[in-house]
């Protein structure tokens, strides 16, 4: 199959690729690049490319936890991507994870690289990418696969978008919450996800309990789909009737909303990660395999791991927090440095 030496597929796979590709697009086609980018329709992904304005092809969808519906969901959204691989004919297959991507890219013949912050995911045993790009402080012994080439970034991947992040006030009075209430974000765990565990549902449920309880607290809780959506709904329906539970009603942004909280608390990584590197206090209710990056970030104390409903007694601080003028980043550089080693990548291929 001829290729387009400068065309770069990417596969917005789940809603963290979508701020997270944004600049890294930006800045290649500044180099001359350009793109096709495709999404699956679930977990507010196409909502937040539309929020960036990102243009793309809607392609498939999610196909629940059932293990085996997800093996052929994946099957079926590779094959309904073939056709934009065939038509497009990129010369690179782009991602942050997306096996779907992977398949397909093998099966063409199209060079494929994945970026990715998180060793424990399940790999495919007949799809894996041609190079990877991953965080420096994963070292050489956590990636277990073989790789014709490993590219690495300094700090994480939240570097890359939140240094050209810029606060925009109101988002908490249109959700009708005072300035002098403490605003806790919360994120339900990804019960859907290969590393999902019974304990983060445990947590979850004791991290509601008690924060619900508290006067002066507002909790703005954003499911991850319809169904979890319908499970806070359900099973906190008084409190979300008498708006003591927000959720809000529209796709938002999430960095604007993490940075106007005093605090965030997520059973998965990248909400995590993002107010990790705004500086907001933030708790992971994550118990799955921890992975490297956010081990980093617990012994630099720029998170909070509880890892009990006793640490919620212990470790969780519930009180407003002193916003700086203005967020900063441990890692400004990481953009660039993904940017280069893509380059290097199209250059060689």
């Amino acid at each position: 199959m001829e290729t387009n030496k400068k065309k770069i597929w990417i596969d917005l796979d789940n809603s963290p690729h979508v701020p997270f590709f944004k600049p890294i697009i930006e800045e290649l086609e500044k180099r001359g690049y350009c793109f096709t980018i495709t999404a699956r329709d679930c977990f507010q992904v196409c909502g937040l490319a539309d929020l960036l304005r990102l243009p793309y092809n809607r392609i498939g969808r999610h196909y629940g936890k059932n293990r085996a519906m997800k093996v052929i969901g994946l099957a079926i959204r590779a094959l309904q991507l073939a056709p934009t691989v065939l038509s497009e004919k990129p010369a690179l297959a782009l991602s942050h994870g997306s096996r779907s991507q992977l398949i397909i890219a093998r099966l063409l013949g199209v060079p494929s690289t994945l970026i990715f912050d998180y060793e424990h995911a399940q790999w495919l045993p007949f799809a894996y990418p041609d190079t990877v790009i991953v965080p420096e402080v994963i070292p050489d012994n956590a990636i277990k696969q073989r790789f014709r080439r490993i590219g690495r970034y300094p700090g994480i991947k939240e570097d890359v978008y939140v240094p050209t992040f810029k606060p925009l006030g109101g988002i908490l009075a249109e959700l009708g919450i005072r300035d002098e209430e403490v605003v806790v974000t919360i994120r339900p765990p990804a019960t859907e996800a290969h590393y999902h565990r019974p304990q983060s549902d445990e947590l979850f449920s004791a991290v509601m309990q008690r924060l619900s309880s508290l006067p002066g607290t507002r909790l703005i809780v954003l499911p991850r789909n319809a169904d979890q959506e319908a499970l806070v709904r359900g099973t906190w329906s008084d409190l979300v009737v008498t708006g003591k539970i927000i959720i809000p009603p529209k796709v938002i942004d999430g960095l604007n909303l993490i940075w106007h909280s005093d605090l965030v608390i997520s059973g998965g990584g990248t909400m995590n990660r993002e107010a990790a590197a705004l500086g907001v206090p933030v708790y992971s209710i994550f118990r799955g395999q921890m992975g490297t990056v956010d081990e980093y970030l617990a012994t630099r104390g720029r998170l909070v791991l509880l890892k009990s409903v006793e640490d919620l007694e212990q470790k969780l601080q519930i009180c407003k927090w002193k916003r700086p003028a203005r967020p900063g980043s441990d890692s400004p550089d990481a953009l660039a440095k993904i940017v280069d080693e893509l380059v290097s990548i199209m250059e060689q291929s």
